[in-house]
């Protein structure tokens, strides 16, 4: 199912969390805010969304964590049922698109809801103080169009690590459904 991120909450102050990567290391959201803040994309394997965006997401990542600006991405799906995104295919995914930064398993997805994740690619961009204040896509690019892009995701993380706050003017990030155990 298709479906869009809400509007950014602007300081809306992010719960920290621990989770472990696909290698066993573990991430906690406050070791890793930095003084220039953190991003945490929320994204999957299977998501086709996800896919069309993987060798950007690589690049802009690594452009701003050269900046200072830290980056998490958190797998929130049930992979029980969506088995493309177990944390053996994460690890081949990661390796695929050149992921850099840690790929964490949210295995209880209580991370997600935590953070009332929509679908994936869902990113939060957060300041220094861990309050939010981007929630939107990675850049203006259409389906299969790459040259001419504008780099939203890169230009609000840079204001945020500049500023403290994000940009007024946002617009949603679109991808599929976060998969929900049915006891959510």
């Amino acid at each position: 199912m298709l479906l869009d991120t809400p509007i950014c909450d602007f300081g809306w102050k992010a719960p920290d969390f621990t989770l472990q990567d696909i290698d066993g290391n573990r991430f906690s959201m406050r070791e890793q805010l930095g003084d220039k803040g953190l991003l945490i994309a929320f994204i999957c394997n299977h998501c086709p969304y996800v896919q069309r965006i993987a060798e950007r997401l690589a690049q802009d990542t690594d452009l701003l964590m050269a900046e200072g600006i830290n980056v998490l991405a958190v797998m929130s799906n049930d992979y029980q049922s969506v088995p493309a995104d177990s944390p053996e295919k994460m690890k081949v995914f990661a390796k695929k698109y050149g992921f850099n930064f840690p790929y964490l398993v949210d295995e209880e997805q209580l991370v997600g809801q935590a953070y009332g994740a929509i679908c994936t690619p869902d990113f939060f961009g957060l300041n220094c103080q861990g309050e939010l204040q981007y929630r939107g896509r990675l850049d203006d690019a259409g389906m299969g169009q790459h040259s001419g892009r504008v780099a939203e995701l890169i230009n609000a993380m840079r204001m945020i690590a500049e500023t403290g706050v994000g940009p007024k003017e946002q617009h949603p990030s679109m991808g599929c459904s976060i998969k929900w155990r049915d006891t959510m």
